[in-house]
């Protein structure tokens, strides 16, 4: 406790902010070593899951329509 106190002084910031903010470093510091740890193809779904969620849910296609795409990429 001594030492983050210490710590938040030279900071200029109150023990509780110093703790947030190295919770936050720290849980963004494990976010980026697990993509690292992604393979191409799991990188490639999440890039994947993110457009998906980005995407208008209002907007709707026929399977058809999908289909037709489909078969026009070769």
């Amino acid at each position: 406790m001594t030492k983050l106190k210490v710590l938040s002084a030279f900071e200029d910031m109150t023990v509780k902010g110093l703790m947030e903010r190295a919770i936050c470093f720290f849980v963004e510091h494990k976010e980026k070593e697990r993509l690292s740890n992604l393979t191409e193809e799991e990188k490639e779904d999440l890039g994947l899951l993110l457009l998906m969620q980005q995407a208008d849910r209002i907007e709707t296609v026929s399977e058809e329509e999908v289909m037709k795409e489909l078969r026009g990429i070769k």
